[in-house]
């Protein structure tokens, strides 16, 4: 089992403050220190933030994001898409992910009148069908190459692979290659003394093959890394332009292994209530797998991080009762009493939510609708 983290932090909502529960809260001073200290990190190396929305899908935190300076927006459904430019003054967009299948198409022009969009493209049959349909309608669709540095999920495989198909992407009318983008996600699993190196890496591997494919004479400027964990490196590296880095707003449970964040810098905590103390060493909160999600993390046993408690452990989910293992002693786990939880991984949670209380100085002072939740098409 994983050892839990070695450190500690208060909770951000005030005792005395009324709330119905589960609910997701976001303190208003850590949200804000966390967009502005990514931010300033980009400008220093000269690299535009382009933030990924899938973390909050929410317009009023994508607006703090274009305060503090980032140049446009990445999403991974046209429907998160669709929704923070109606809501959110996002202008410039970038869909990382495949856009497949003529329902999609058609909303994707429908998107163009509105916004610029770049789509992210790792193989011919996709582009393809959007070449034949940015011809019918008149239209020139920016793409990039996505390249597979590592992750094997997504994307052409950097190198001869990658060049290829980007030379083969440029010979498609109403298609023009603008840049080379890959998601190096597998630093997230790298140990936290390995991680810079794996970084660095995927960085590398992705310009190599950025620079093999402008040898053909294709204009292709753009840089694009994007992941939380690799953020402190990766653009650092040479030909990276633009960061899409999503989760550093809120950060989650997962960040702690790398040494970078504590719970002090997680904005995000699900306020949960205990509604069973079936034994001394037992109880339940109403936060099941519909609010904490199920993702598991290699930071902290269990389902998320009780603050103020760091060896309790939320060991079993079902949908609507956590199960929550205390040591011997553990004070504050009455029926009633109210914890935080620093969710493993915070993007799931919070599309499991129709709002965000924000919260300032232990006081809700306002509530943001999720907007984009459930925008999965």
């Amino acid at each position: 089992m994983t050892a839990p983290v070695a450190f500690d932090t208060a909770p951000v909502i005030a005792v005395e403050e009324i709330l119905d529960t589960p609910c997701l809260v976001v303190d208003e001073a850590i949200l804000r220190r966390n967009v502005e200290e990514m931010a300033a990190f980009a400008a220093g190396l000269g690299v535009a933030l382009r933030p990924h929305m899938k973390t909050h899908k929410s317009p009023q935190v994508a607006r703090l994001q274009f305060k503090a300076g980032a140049v446009g927006a990445t999403c991974a459904k046209i429907g998160e898409a669709e929704a923070l430019v109606a809501e959110g003054g996002v202008s410039d967009v970038l869909l990382a992910y495949p856009t497949v299948g003529e329902p999609k198409i058609r909303r994707l022009l429908a998107l163009m009148d509105r916004a610029r969009v770049v789509v992210a493209l790792d193989g011919r049959e996709a582009a393809a069908a959007l070449s034949r349909e940015m011809v019918r309608a008149g239209r020139v669709l920016e793409v990039y190459v996505e390249v597979n540095t590592g992750q094997d999920r997504a994307g052409a495989r950097h190198g001869e692979e990658a060049t290829a198909l980007a030379i083969d992407l440029a010979q498609l009318p109403g298609l023009r290659v603008v840049g080379v983008m890959t998601h190096e996600g597998q630093v997230n699993e790298s140990a936290p003394d390995e991680i810079d190196a794996a970084a660095l890496a995927a960085g590398r591997a992705r310009e190599e093959t950025a620079r093999q494919i402008r040898s053909y004479g294709l204009n292709a400027r753009d840089g694009s890394l994007g992941a939380t964990p690799a953020s402190p490196y990766t653009p650092t590296e040479p030909g990276v332009t633009e960061s899409r880095t999503g989760t550093y707003v809120f950060n989650d449970n997962a960040a702690f292994r790398h040494g970078r964040v504590g719970p002090d810098r997680c904005a995000a905590r699900v306020v949960t209530t205990v509604v069973s103390r079936p034994a001394p060493d037992r109880a339940v909160i109403d936060a099941g797998s519909k609010t904490l999600a199920m993702d598991r993390s290699p930071s902290h046993p269990g389902h998320g991080y009780v603050v103020g408690h760091p060896r309790a452990e939320i060991a079993r989910l079902s949908e609507e009762h956590g199960v929550v293992l205390l040591p011997p002693n553990e004070p504050g786990f009455a029926v009633g009493d109210r914890v935080e939880v620093i969710p493993n991984h915070v993007c799931p949670v919070v599309n499991l939510m129709d709002e965000l209380h924000l919260v300032r100085d232990g006081r809700v002072v306002d509530v943001w609708p999720v907007t984009a939740r459930g925008k999965v098409r």
